[in-house]
């Protein structure tokens, strides 16, 4: 796959994802001040929002209709309103939303390039996407697909559904995607909350695999948080 030219290097955050993208969406709706601040919760089952209900926000969520994705989504308070059922027909108007948040969903969604189409398209142009995802290109998303007790393992890993890992589902799968959509990705960083919550063998193992690769599949992280602007111009190549 082809790398983005415009991408950073690969860091660890000096704040954790959800501090991240919250100083980044913040940062954007004060720079719009006077504005109503539209955001959609793409994957808004699991975790929380960006904690920005002291501004004047509308935030919509959306997820797949599972029961405990649907008891999180009903017990979360930052909602103004939700969708839950198959993510490739669930209401998602095109260019309405300034902010899409996005995390954990694209590695555990089937048909997720249909999936990222139908969410890039429902932002406007000059907004921001923050995804995080676990990585399928990493020892961990290794680990973590062929052996047994994966489900298990996902669940106990805080909470998280079981992942999928389509191809996209990874940091150079969304590398390729940003390029190929005119997507512009600001900020990428690394974490390695999964594989630290994974336990001491697994996380042995996952050096052993990244050794024996030598690095092709990274033994030091698990996750990665990107910050994606879609562009204004309307040359981009952008749905």
């Amino acid at each position: 796959m082809a790398t983005l030219r415009n991408v950073t290097d690969l860091r660890t955050p000096p704040v954790n994802d959800g501090d991240l993208f919250s100083a980044r969406a913040r940062q954007y709706a004060l720079e719009r001040r006077g504005q109503t601040i539209e955001i959609l919760e793409a994957g808004c089952g699991w975790g929380h929002g960006l904690g920005l209900t002291d501004l004047d926000c509308q935030v919509v969520g959306v997820d797949a209709d599972l029961p405990a994705l649907r008891a999180h989504a009903e017990a979360r308070t930052d909602l103004h309103a939700r969708h839950l059922g198959d993510l490739r027909t669930v209401p998602m108007p095109p260019r309405t939303y300034d902010i899409v948040h996005a995390p954990y969903l694209i590695e555990r969604v089937p048909h997720a390039e249909l999936v990222l189409d139908r969410i890039v398209a429902a932002l406007k142009p000059g907004g921001l996407l923050l995804v995080r995802l676990r990585d399928r290109g990493t020892a961990y998303g290794l680990v973590d697909r062929l052996l047994p007790g994966r489900q298990r393992r996902a669940r106990n890993a805080g909470g998280l559904p079981p992942a999928v890992y389509d191809e996209i589902a990874s940091r150079k799968g969304m590398q390729w995607y940003c390029m190929m959509r005119g997507l512009v990705i600001t900020e990428e960083h690394a974490s390695a909350q999964m594989l630290t919550a994974a336990g001491r063998a697994t996380a042995t193992l996952c050096r052993l695999i990244a050794a024996v690769t030598r690095d092709r599949l990274p033994g030091g992280h698990s996750e990665v948080a990107m910050v994606i602007r879609k562009p204004e111009s309307r040359f981009a190549r952008v749905i």
